[in-house]
């Protein structure tokens, strides 16, 4: 049966509002460990991502140094909708894992929001999750290929 993005998403996904400030994105990603957020608009729709990396060419290397500045420390203050990848690829639940790899692939693309029909961000899925998910199939797959030739004498690899 065909692997589906419901079977590996995060959920539910950690979001954050357009006003959001690139400090309060900062703490959320040391805080939570993670590389993506999802950013929601107005009426609580998907909008934008923001990636670790959008937030480090953000900020300047002198935050949070001696060598500080002023200017340095403002850009904690710029927010979300300023920073955001506004060019949202989205997918839904019952999307196939190989059509959302190939899409991530294809685009460029870390992430993608997953979102039911009225647009709500019900969860989250990084190229991280899917190689972690084809990891475990090729071992699976190593585990029983490994077992089949352990009983097969005619076998000439192992897994």
């Amino acid at each position: 049966m065909p692997q589906t993005i419901a079977d590996i998403m995060t959920r539910p996904p950690v979001t954050i509002g357009m006003d959001t400030t690139m400090g309060e994105v900062q703490a959320i990603f040391e805080r939570h460990r993670f590389h993506h957020l999802v950013v929601r608009g107005d009426a609580g729709r998907c909008v934008g991502v923001i990636s670790d990396r959008d937030l480090f060419q953000t900020l300047s290397p002198f935050v949070g140094k001696m060598s500080e500045r002023t200017a340095d420390a403002n850009l904690l203050k710029r927010r979300a909708h300023q920073v955001m990848s506004r060019s949202l690829v989205t997918v839904r639940p019952s999307t196939l894992l190989r059509s959302a790899a190939r899409v991530m692939l294809d685009r460029t693309i870390s992430c993608v929001p997953v979102v039911d029909r009225e647009n709500n961000c019900i969860g989250i899925v990084t190229i991280r999750d899917i190689v972690r998910w084809a990891i475990e199939r090729m071992e699976c797959d190593s585990d029983f290929i490994a077992r089949d030739n352990d009983n097969d004498p005619n076998a000439r690899w192992a897994a």
